[in-house]
């Protein structure tokens, strides 16, 4: 068994993951719009450009999937933040600025009592993240 996050946005699902796939690697293997599927018949036309399944694989076994929301159904991500464990502080920083850039810091990466670099942030699209970096290298 394995878990993976599914995020879904209000019509920015292809933009985050764009850019989830320029920062933080791995390969954006689904990006498919709800007018190439067959639930395109139920979408107005102002929603068959919208993202229906994405799927960045990030390592074998590690991946994050979303989706934009149908019309009207979006609510933004509340208690839950996706937590990315990190190999080394540069790499925890890195990522930190880069999920900070045009979000709001919930709390500076820095040195904790568990952690030598720890941050939460919302991103652009509103997704709420934490990074953590359990060694000091």
């Amino acid at each position: 068994m394995k878990i993976v996050a599914y995020l879904n946005f209000d019509g920015e699902c292809e933009a985050a993951f764009k850019y989830y796939e320029r920062l933080l690697g791995g390969k954006l293997e689904a990006l498919l719009t709800f007018g190439s599927t067959p639930a395109a018949e139920s979408m107005p036309p102002s929603h068959k450009d919208k993202i229906m399944h994405a799927r960045l694989v990030l390592t074998p076994g590690q991946e994050l999937m979303g989706s934009d929301s149908p019309p009207g159904r979006h609510t933004r991500p509340s208690g839950v933040h996706v937590s990315l464990m990190v190999d080394s502080i540069a790499e925890g920083q890195r990522i930190f600025r880069g999920l900070a850039d045009g979000g709001a810091i919930e709390m500076p990466f820095e040195k904790t009592f568990w952690a030598p670099g720890f941050g939460m942030v919302v991103d652009r699209f509103g997704t709420p993240w934490m990074v953590n970096c359990e060694v000091a290298s």
